[in-house]
C-alpha cells in the first residue's frame, strides 16, 4: 500500500474502530507536576476512551513490554491427585500497541529473538502473534538520557505493522505488513500527495540534524571494549553508588530474566506454576544450591548487567541488548548512567 495521510482530528475515530475489534494499548497521561505544568509523566495502558491516547508523549516510565511479557504470568496449573496431568496456561488475546517509538520497536524485536531461540517460549510467542504494532516516529531525543542513535534503534526497518510520522495536523502513514493494511482500512485516510511526501522528507532531514552520537566509538566495537574493561577499577567505582535495587532491570525494555515458583492451595489439592520478573542486580540472583553466589559483590553484578546489555544479549540473539532509551538512568535512584559508563570504559583499559 502506498503512503496515506491521517488527519489528527480523525485519530480518535480510528482508535475507536480499532477498539471495536481488539483491545488497544497506548501512551496516556499519568500525572502532572503541580509546580511545573510542563513536567508530564506518561505511561502505557489499555485505553477505555480514545480521548485518553497521547501521541504527543516524549517518553514513558516503562515501555510496552508488559503487554507481551507480563511482570507476573501463570504458566501451568495442576492437580496434586494421582494421575492428574498438568495444563499449560496460554493466556492471550488480540491487541494493538499504538504509538510505539522506534527504540521500543527495536526492544520488542530483541525479545522476539530471545524468546524464539533454542526452546521457543509458547507463552510469549502466543501473545506476540496476537499483537499488532503501530509505530510512531520521533523527531528529537526524549531527553539527555537517551542515546538511541548510538545503539542503532532510531531507524527500525521492521518489527511494526504501521508507522506514523507526525506532520503538524496530520500523520504520514506507512504500511509495512498485511496486518497493517487491514488496520489502516479502518481509518479515514487519503493518499499522500507530493506535498505530503516532501513534508515527510523534511521531517527525516530535521530528525537527522537533531540526533547526535554520544559514545566515542561505533556500536560494533562495544563488545570488544567491554571485554577489555573486564578487570577495570571502573566497575568498583560505579558500584559504590549502586543500591542493587533492581530498578534498572524493571525499567529496561529488553530485560527478560525471570524466576519461577509454585503457588499451592492450602489444602494441597492443586497448584499453579508462576514466573515473574527477576533482576541480576539483586543479591540472590546468582545464588545456587549450597549457598554459593557467583556474583556476590555489587561490582560484579553491575558489570554483568552492563556486559549483558552491550555484549551477551547481542551474542545470544543477534539483536542489540540496549536500545539507548535511557529508562534505566531515569529509574536509577543513584543516578548511574549506562551511557556514561560505556563512555568511561573506553578510557579505562
Amino acid at each position: 500500500m502506498l503512503p496515506q495521510v491521517l488527519k489528527t482530528s480523525d485519530l480518535g475515530a480510528w482508535v475507536e474502530a480499532l477498539m471495536a475489534e481488539s483491545r488497544v494499548a497506548a501512551p496516556v497521561l499519568k500525572e502532572t507536576n503541580v509546580s511545573d505544568p510542563t513536567d508530564l509523566k506518561f505511561g502505557w495502558q489499555y485505553v477505555p476512551d480514545p480521548a485518553d491516547v497521547r501521541l504527543d508523549y516524549t517518553v514513558t516510565v516503562l515501555g510496552p513490554k508488559k503487554f507481551l511479557w507480563p511482570p507476573r504470568q501463570k504458566l501451568v496449573r495442576y492437580n496434586l491427585g494421582a494421575g492428574a496431568e498438568p495444563e499449560a496456561i496460554i493466556d492471550h488475546e488480540p491487541h494493538v500497541l499504538l504509538g510505539v517509538h522506534p527504540c521500543d520497536i527495536t526492544a520488542i524485536a530483541t525479545l522476539d529473538a530471545a524468546f524464539a531461540k533454542d526452546v521457543p517460549d509458547p507463552h510469549y510467542l502466543a501473545r506476540r502473534s496476537d499483537t499488532a504494532i503501530i509505530g510512531l516516529d520521533c523527531g528529537a531525543p526524549c531527553d539527555e538520557s537517551s542515546f538511541c542513535l548510538d545503539m542503532g534503534s532510531l531507524y527500525p526497518e521492521s518489527g511494526f505493522d504501521v508507522m506514523l510520522t507526525p506532520l503538524g495536523d496530520a500523520y504520514f502513514v506507512e504500511v509495512a505488513t498485511q496486518l497493517g493494511e487491514a488496520l489502516v482500512e479502518a481509518a479515514v485516510v487519503r493518499p499522500a500527495t507530493k506535498q505530503d511526501m516532501e513534508a515527510h522528507q523534511a521531517f527525516a532531514e530535521e530528525k537527522r540534524s537533531d540526533f547526535h552520537y554520544k559514545l566515542p566509538y561505533e556500536l560494533k566495537y562495544l563488545p570488544e571494549i567491554l571485554d577489555a574493561s573486564y578487570d577495570s577499577l571502573v566497575w568498583e567505582a560505579i558500584a559504590r553508588q549502586c543500591f542493587s535495587c533492581g530498578s534498572c532491570n524493571i525499567a529496561c525494555p529488553t530485560c527478560y530474566c525471570f524466576d519461577v515458583y509454585d503457588e499451592v492451595e492450602v489444602d494441597l489439592s492443586k497448584g499453579c506454576r508462576v514466573r515473574r520478573y527477576d533482576s541480576c542486580q539483586l543479591d540472590p540472583f546468582a545464588e545456587v544450591a549450597g549457598g554459593e553466589n557467583f556474583r556476590q559483590e555489587r561490582a560484579s553484578r553491575l558489570r554483568h548487567r552492563m556486559f549483558r546489555k552491550g555484549k551477551y544479549i547481542l551474542e545470544q540473539t543477534g539483536r542489540v541488548g540496549c536500545v539507548g532509551c535511557g529508562r534505566c538512568e531515569r529509574a536509577c535512584v543513584a543516578g548511574i548512567s549506562i551511557k556514561d559508563t560505556y563512555v568511561q570504559i573506553a578510557g579505562s583499559r
